[in-house]
């Protein structure tokens, strides 16, 4: 492969290499983004399409499945590489050879407007889930992970500066896109919009040729954010940017001029084009092209799969014997809210999918009520009929939550990210009136992702988060309403009482600065009890967690320690659990997080089975970066590992210690 390479790139001039460094217009070809083709020597371009949920509206229409967050919420690896296996090979079925996806950028705070394209606030969580997308979508198509890096700001996201220690940018910004390098094997990554230390993150050497291409050894190529996401020709190419998108502002004839005056080397060139050249090998595009095959989209398969994710994505985060729903018992359901009879399927940025249907979720309990009355009230003001409808069900349903019009993509600068917290003043209002009526009231939420609930949820029996849920997402929440389905998601990110317990959101100034606290991190510091905490969610069954085993009471700083739980179900009904591995550090020379999660496992037992949990924790999993010495450090301290459902929730534990400070990765 090395060789095909060297030998096409010796053969080509220099204005072909720079034609491979650039797409071809600023607007999509057969809703694709192009770059060119060399057809003097068969090179092909490459095309390009959205696709965190789906493949991009500008292709056509595509499955929607659930938003990324609510993937998250599956806490299930082995599904999302499902997913992006399905969402890679309709892009391929539409022509696409690059597939703009996964969003794998941290949550650092629920109000960023693309909070729902991404999978949450963990890295190793996040880690793990884009992997899983990247295996499945290369079967098909080059992924991209984006955007690299410290991109969760909407608003002021083309100009904002982000400041960043060191350790905290290699601890918790950039593990998730090592893992996509690493372990996911990724073809491409985006640069992201913002600048990072004072440096567009499309001309930032440290980021770019450092990090990424130097220490990580990433063999891909990179990519920029499209239209304002390239801001030069010579800082851009020398930090390591290998394409400009989606046309030449910057890499047409400016850096053919650079390169004549002498400020970026022809082997610059050579090297970005060397890159481009070995994906395009790799992943066949000249000998095995996409051709475009509308069988192969939106298919009934994939139309399964968005709803199993869908079922699997919802968290169920209260429940005082309202839920599930006994068709047995049950005579008429009120399902009320505008939003439960609205298409609310996420953004309308460059995620947005235009997919062949969408169920609503006042559809999804009509088609899975039987023979049960559903009535449906739009909302406020109610009527005296509304009123009487409300009183007289025997549970009411209110769908209440987020659209596009509070969160989302700032395709307008200074327009994106939410501005609280909380569900809209007419939609908690509508909630307390309905629960004044009728007891039994259960709120379905949609949104992207945390919603504080403190002013409404004494008020209501059961609490159900389906996020943006796809084009079957209503049925997925009559599934779970109604016990054909246990719910099984659990929370990717903290959900506080208030704001206030979280740290602040800046997204109206030009410079910020990160650090290492946020989510779950924050809150264990500083002793704050959350409404929710990372990694919780009920169930219809009970789970009991017993015999915690360490394979060794010592491990060295290069090995790699086994630990094993019992985990059972103790309920009447099936079910699924997540598993969750958290590990403290006690004695270290460094500030560090209280616990931080390093594993978890998804498992389905039946009543009464207990399954053994198995899990590998690499010692080097353990290290700080020591800023000092530019490198890992595997400190020999001693190390606690709690197992059980959620942060806050940690059944069993166990201590180790490491016995050598060697430690480089």
């Amino acid at each position: 492969m090395e060789a095909l390479v060297s030998d096409i790139l010796a053969e080509m001039t220099l204005a072909e290499k720079i034609d491979q460094m650039h797409g071809i217009g600023f607007l999509p070809v057969d809703g694709l983004w192009h770059t060119a083709d060399n057809e003097r020597l068969g090179i092909p371009g490459f095309s390009m399409v959205d696709g965190p949920r789906g493949v991009g509206i500008y292709a056509g229409t595509a499955t929607a499945f659930p938003v990324g967050m609510a993937r998250g919420a599956t806490w299930d690896p082995v599904l999302e590489e499902r997913v992006g296996g399905a969402i890679g090979r309709e892009v391929r079925a539409k022509g696409g050879s690059v597939l703009l996806a996964p969003t794998i950028n941290i949550l650092s705070h629920p109000r960023w407007g693309r909070a729902q394209e991404t999978y949450g606030e963990d890295p190793h969580h996040l880690g793990r889930m884009g992997a899983a997308f990247i295996r499945g979508a290369q079967n098909y198509v080059v992924a991209s992970a984006k955007h690299y890096a410290l991109n969760n700001i909407e608003n002021t996201r083309y100009w904002v500066n982000v400041s960043v220690d060191e350790r905290t940018l290699r601890e918790i910004y950039l593990p998730h896109f090592r893992m996509a390098v690493r372990e996911g094997h990724v073809g491409s990554i985006m640069s992201a919009y913002n600048r990072v230390n004072g440096h567009y993150c499309s001309a930032n050497f440290p980021l770019l040729g450092q990090i990424l291409k130097g220490d990580w050894g990433f063999k891909g190529f990179v990519e920029s954010d499209w239209l304002f996401g390239t801001w030069s020709s010579d800082e851009s190419a020398m930090a390591g940017l290998d394409i400009e998108m989606p046309a030449p502002i910057f890499y047409g004839n400016r850096l053919f001029a650079a390169v004549a005056k002498g400020t970026v080397p022809e082997e610059t060139i050579d090297e970005a084009v060397r890159r481009i050249l070995r994906v395009k090998y790799c992943f066949g595009l000249d000998t095995d092209p996409a051709e475009p095959d509308p069988k192969e989209v939106a298919t009934e398969e994939h139309a399964a799969l968005a709803l199993e994710v869908a079922r699997k994505a919802i968290v169920l985060l209260k429940n005082d014997g309202a839920l599930p729903l006994d068709r047995k018992y049950i005579e008429s359901v009120a399902v009320i809210g505008e939003l439960a009879d609205t298409p609310n399927h996420g953004d309308n940025g460059s995620s947005t999918v235009a997919p062949p249907y969408v169920i609503t979720p006042l559809e999804g309990m009509r088609n899975r009520a039987g023979d049960i009355r559903v009535d449906y009230v739009v909302g406020n003001p109610l009527s005296a009929d509304n009123r009487a409808v409300i009183a007289g069900a025997d549970a009411t349903v209110v769908v209440a939550g987020l659209t596009a019009e509070e969160e989302g993509e700032a395709i307008i600068p200074g327009k994106g990210d939410r501005v609280n917290l909380g569900l809209p003043a007419k939609q908690e209002q509508l909630i307390a009136a309905v629960a004044d009526l009728n007891p039994r009231t259960i709120v379905v939420l949609e949104g992207g992702s945390v919603i504080t609930l403190e002013s409404w949820l004494p008020r209501v029996e059961a609490v159900l988060m389906a996020w943006y849920p796809g084009q079957e997402g209503g049925n997925a929440i009559a599934d779970v309403i109604f016990g054909d389905v246990n719910p099984s998601g659990r929370l990717p990110s903290t959900w506080p009482r208030s704001e206030e317990d979280l740290p602040a959101f800046v997204n109206d100034r030009s410079q910020v600065a990160y650090g290492c606290y946020h989510g779950y991190l924050h809150v264990d510091r500083e002793g704050i009890e959350p409404r929710f905490p990372f990694g919780y969610g009920l169930s219809y069954t009970t789970f009991a967690y017993a015999k915690l085993t360490l394979s060794a009471q010592t491990v060295r700083s290069k090995g790699t320690l086994r630990v094993g739980a019992d985990v059972s179900n103790t309920g009447a009904v099936a079910g699924e659990e997540v598993v969750q591995l958290y590990v403290r550090c006690t004695g270290s020379r460094v500030d560090r997080p209280v616990r931080m999660l390093k594993g978890f496992m998804k498992v389905f037992l039946t009543p009464g089975e207990t399954r053994r949990v198995l899990f590998d924790l690499p010692a080097e999993e353990l290290a700080f970066y020591d800023v000092a010495v530019g490198d890992w450090d595997v400190e020999p301290i001693s190390y606690t590992i709690h197992i059980g459902p959620s942060s806050r929730d940690l059944r069993l534990s166990g201590s180790f210690t490491v016995d050598s400070v060697e430690a480089h990765r």
